[in-house]
């Protein structure tokens, strides 16, 4: 459920005249950019930039980053471009970092559909003239490379079948490759890569009901230390329940010394528009605060208003 909320009767040429009003003398209206941008859907926002660059011959994008700055301006900029575009962006900035953001790289590739996924792709081939498949190669090495690659390339399975007795036999190659610390090994990255989530699903089941424990744990255990490990459980966590897991971004997020404010962006603005009523719910159960209270608490200027006004609180 989104938390996104939608003001009746929208103009988009009037939301255009608007914004080009906010830009403009000494000042810029960081209010009225909140106000209109953070209750415009992606259908919304993509036909505002369409009518002010009819009307004022400039790319409603670059006027903003002009306009604004810090992480306020990063989070305005990661709303307003279209969804699929949005994760072409975020996956190359995680790849550009000095050391590689593979957690993003995992989510965008267990998380979103396979036609998301291949959607993408092609936004990121468009943007940045390379694949995202090629980028991620170049940006990582050894088994971690093995992995992301094999993410971000698959096209998986989406229906609903799902086989029981495949299920099982592939939860105990997991169980021995963990035991003898070998999820390195083709046959497991094989699994976790190419099987549909559904399926995926069964099989952690299964681990959990032979092995009396979830395989999140079992990932951990003696390997704290080792990136593929920590990689492979994040793929795991999203798998099985994206939800669950992006709880616990917001709530590492905000409980670091000094906010993670790239991560906390990135939940909010990635979700407001799908499910993050959902994982509000999930914050408030697993910290007995609200996750509004919490950013409210961790972040200030107008940064924290557009943050708060995508999470649903109104003035």
């Amino acid at each position: 459920m989104a938390t996104l909320v939608i003001r009746e009767d929208v103009s988009v040429v009037h939301d255009a005249e608007l914004l080009h009003k906010a830009c403009q003398g000494w000042g810029t209206d960081e209010k009225a950019i909140i106000n209109i941008l953070g209750h415009r859907n992606a259908a919304h926002r993509q036909q505002i930039r369409i009518a002010y660059n009819d009307i004022y011959h400039e790319d409603l994008v670059k006027r903003l980053e002009s306009e604004l700055s810090g992480d306020f301006e990063k989070a305005v900029y990661r709303w307003i471009l279209d969804p699929v575009d949005r994760q072409a962006v975020l996956a190359h900035v995680a790849i550009k970092k000095s050391e590689p953001d593979y957690h993003v790289i995992v989510e965008i590739a267990c998380v979103l559909s396979p036609e998301e996924l291949l959607a993408v792709r092609r936004a990121y081939h468009l943007r940045y003239k390379r694949s995202l498949e090629e980028d991620v190669a170049a940006a990582t090495s050894g088994d971690i490379r093995k992995l992301l690659w094999a993410l971000v390339s698959s096209f998986r399975y989406d229906g609903s079948e799902v086989n029981a007795r495949l299920a099982d036999t592939e939860a105990e190659i997991l169980h021995n490759a963990i035991k003898d610390k070998a999820l390195n090994q083709e046959e497991a990255i094989r699994i976790l890569t190419t099987r549909s989530k559904l399926q995926l699903i069964a099989t952690f089941n299964s681990y959990r009901d032979e092995h009396r424990t979830s395989i999140t744990k079992q990932t951990l255990l003696g390997t704290s230390d080792d990136e593929f490990f920590k990689a492979l459980r994040t793929t795991i966590q999203c798998i099985n329940d994206y939800k669950k897991y992006y709880e616990k971004v917001l709530r590492n997020a905000i409980k670091k010394v000094g906010t993670d404010e790239d991560a906390l962006t990135r939940v909010i603005v990635t979700r407001a528009e799908r499910d993050l009523q959902d994982i509000k719910e999930l914050y408030y159960k697993r910290n007995s605060v609200t996750l509004d209270q919490a950013v409210a608490n961790d972040i200030s200027g107008d940064y924290k208003k557009f943050l708060l006004t995508l999470l649903g609180k109104e003035d």
